[in-house]
């Protein structure tokens, strides 16, 4: 019998909660809860969750409640109010952490939380981000991003979040192809009739991408806006 060459299939997610508020209009952090349990995968980045200081409870109750160490940066809102950000869920611990601004003077506040790790004898560098509204903000926040990821020997990058760009020959998607392989649109957006890919996932090694969907059941159209999307990797053995 002939040896696969790949011994691990690692299952990543991204989903922007849009603060646990559902297409209902209700705000229902239980709900996203139950879905990032049925999900079940080692790693997932949330967008748009409350993760200041006085909400960290909140992401500790999504993590912790569920088997995750987690990791949250808050890139908008008050610090008398609640604050909202991007955080990274995962069930094995962090090696370190890296902030990145990405903020455009005038525009709302953004960011990208960088998270190296092991799993299963694989390095990994995990970036969950959330870019803006403006299709120029966004060609700025992805040059800045891209002059932050330099490539790292034996170490497998991972890009992933709401990237916000609704046309598919954008300038943004296009260097991100570039730079990280081309990596396949899954409509997530909204949740009652998915036309628009914003929420994307990159590897830099595209050869170990082999499935990326959108989970459309009951209980995701009810948690947020957006559709969660996974990625299965298929990571070399050896390592």
């Amino acid at each position: 019998m002939r040896t696969s060459i790949f011994a691990h299939d690692l299952r990543v997610a991204t989903w922007n909660i849009h603060d646990a508020t559902g297409g209902d209009g209700l705000r229902n952090i239980s709900r996203v809860g139950q879905v990032i349990r049925q999900l079940g995968v080692p790693l997932i980045g949330l967008q748009e969750v409350a993760c200041g200081p006085a909400d960290a409870n909140e992401v500790a109750e999504l993590a912790l409640g569920n088997g995750y160490h987690w990791y949250a940066i808050p890139t908008r809102g008050h610090r008398s109010a609640k604050q909202y950000g991007n955080a990274l869920l995962s069930t094995t611990p962090a090696d370190s952490i890296h902030i990145h601004d990405l903020s455009i003077a005038g525009r709302e506040p953004r960011g990208a939380l960088e998270v190296r790790l092991h799993w299963k004898g694989h390095g990994l560098r995990v970036i969950v981000t959330h870019l803006g509204l403006r299709a120029g903000e966004r060609r700025l926040q992805v040059e800045r991003l891209l002059a932050l990821l330099g490539r790292v020997p034996n170490v497998t990058t991972i890009l992933l979040g709401d990237i916000n760009e609704w046309l598919l020959w954008g300038r943004p998607l296009r260097w991100l192809h570039r730079r990280f392989g081309s990596s396949p649109a899954v409509r997530s957006f909204p949740t009652r009739l998915p036309i628009l890919s914003l929420d994307r996932i990159w590897v830099d090694q595209p050869w170990t991408l082999s499935e990326i969907v959108a989970i459309r059941t009951h209980e995701t159209r009810r948690a947020s806006d957006h559709l969660p999307v996974v990625a299965t990797l298929r990571l070399p053995a050896g390592a």
